[in-house]
């Protein structure tokens, strides 16, 4: 991994100071532009250099190329260095140019007004030129030759194929065959349990020493190949490969639950399907950790009031914390603390885990106030600010429920690919469970909200949310 993964940094890098500098040579040329064409109505007299220079437009210059890289950011552009549809790198370098020009105009150029519309237009024309061309130009560029390192097996992605059968033999082999914009080094198979390996061979693995083989080996991509498409062994499958946070792709084909979202990247090479990407565009993908962390941070300082009122109630109430931590189970299987206000006595669970219900005696009076109108889920916006939630995402579970629910419900492992939430569809249309029967049943909602995931959904989610505290129906 750690290879490839300093060159997809560098990658990244490179791409990141291209826009920079091709942002900064535009924005400065179309300064000069804007001078000659305001020249008779705004520009001052003592000249273009004069202009240029002057401290208003270099704070301009300054923060318009980084106004722009934000914009890039929340693109999605950055997010995967390599292996890119060209196709799509000119709409996004399109869509990027289009929101960056509209936001400079509005920040920026609103008040270089000369009551002339033909000369806004102008304006606004050669500024989209600038933001584009060049930048497209310098992209295309870094592309290019990223392809070209890959066409001739400079770069390669390190890949483990789970499977160690005549398919996963034959997957290796198309892999290093077939045309693709990455290329890949095969560095070893993986046995399946309850599948005949093939004897003899290099470089054949046990599952059990999968995560000393990938830190060893500097895996990229774990490639799924059964030798026979069986959706509980899959499952089980990524139950244990999750957690080794390394990117699992798989046939298409192989399952309902895993493909009812794909989308399809790469129509050269073998069509395999990131398990490990959720089903949203790399733009939502950003728009949303940048809304969490935004709405996060102005949540816990606008709820501050309410959040110290409930504190005083909490510990007024019952002995014991105010704040309540557990251990759950989020992104790829990675354990964190979650935070919530304690609706129980101290010592509900001295004989061992156990789920609540509407009429539990372990809650108290002031905890069925607070989980009534879902307050007790407020410190949760730390967790997310902290970057271990989501605001809309299946609900985090602890492991000693998880393995219980795995036992009926192989697909609930399918959760992990995204960040758990403080509130879900699960939540909103199902509520609390009481039982590992419930929350299987809850986790159907998760899985259907993983589908169809958006930020319109998400919307709705948070609106349903909302009428769900006002009205009390949190229980």
């Amino acid at each position: 991994m750690k290879g490839n993964r300093l060159s997809a940094t560098r990658q990244r890098i490179k791409y990141v100071v291209a826009d920079w500098l091709t942002g900064s040579v535009a924005f400065f040329i179309f300064n000069i532009f804007r001078y000659y064409l305001l020249a008779a109505h705004i520009a001052p007299a003592s000249g273009l250099w004069h202009y240029v220079f002057s401290t208003k437009l270099v704070m301009e210059e300054i923060f318009a190329p980084f106004l722009m890289l934000g914009v890039n950011w929340l693109s999605g552009y950055y997010n995967q260095p390599f292996g890119k549809s060209r196709l799509q790198e000119l709409l996004t370098t399109v869509f990027s140019a289009l929101v960056n020009t509209t936001l400079i105009y509005l920040i920026l150029l609103i008040n270089d007004q000369t009551g002339r519309r033909i000369i806004n237009y102008e304006m606004i024309l050669m500024l989209f030129a600038l933001m584009f061309v060049p930048g497209y130009i310098a992209r295309l560029f870094l592309t290019l030759n990223a392809l070209r390192h890959f066409r001739f097996h400079q770069w390669e992605f390190k890949a483990l194929i789970i499977g160690n059968t005549k398919v996963g033999r034959k997957t290796a082999d198309n892999l290093v065959r077939e045309p693709s914009r990455v290329g890949y080094q095969i560095v070893g198979f993986v046995n399946i349990p309850g599948e005949t390996p093939l004897q003899g061979g290099e470089n054949v693995y046990d599952l059990d020493s999968i995560k000393e083989v990938c830190a060893s080996k500097d895996i990229d991509q774990l490639i799924i190949a059964p030798d026979s498409y069986n959706e509980e062994k899959v499952l089980g499958l990524l139950y244990k490969l999750f957690p080794l946070d390394v990117p699992i792709k798989i046939s298409p084909d192989i399952f309902s639950f895993v493909t009812s979202a794909i989308r399809l990247k790469d129509i050269y090479g073998e069509p395999f399907v990131d398990l490990t990407t959720p089903s949203l565009t790399e733009a939502s993908k950003n728009i949303k950790r940048f809304t969490d962390t935004v709405s996060s941070a102005v949540a816990l300082v606008v709820l501050s009031p309410v959040l110290l009122w409930l504190a005083f109630l909490v510990k007024r109430s019952s002995p014991g914390p105010i704040i309540y931590s557990q251990e759950r189970i989020g992104l790829k299987q990675k354990p964190f603390k979650i935070y919530k206000f304690r609706t129980m006595r101290t010592d509900a669970e001295k004989d061992g885990p156990r789920l609540s219900g509407d009429s539990d005696s372990r809650i108290t009076p002031v905890g069925k106030f607070l989980r009534k109108y879902r307050l007790d889920e407020l410190p949760q916006f730390w967790n997310v600010l902290k970057g271990d939630m989501s605001i809309v995402g299946p609900r985090p579970e602890r492991a000693f429920f998880i393995e219980q629910i795995v036992k009926k419900a192989p697909y609930y492992v399918l959760v992990n690919q995204v960040r758990p939430g403080i509130t879900s569809w699960g939540m909103v249309k199902y509520g609390y469970a009481s039982t590992v029967d419930q929350m299987v049943e809850r986790t159907r909602y998760d899985l259907i909200y993983m589908a169809n995931m958006s930020l319109y959904v998400d919307m709705k989610i948070l609106i349903y949310t909302v009428k769900t505290v006002v009205t009390g129906k949190g229980v």
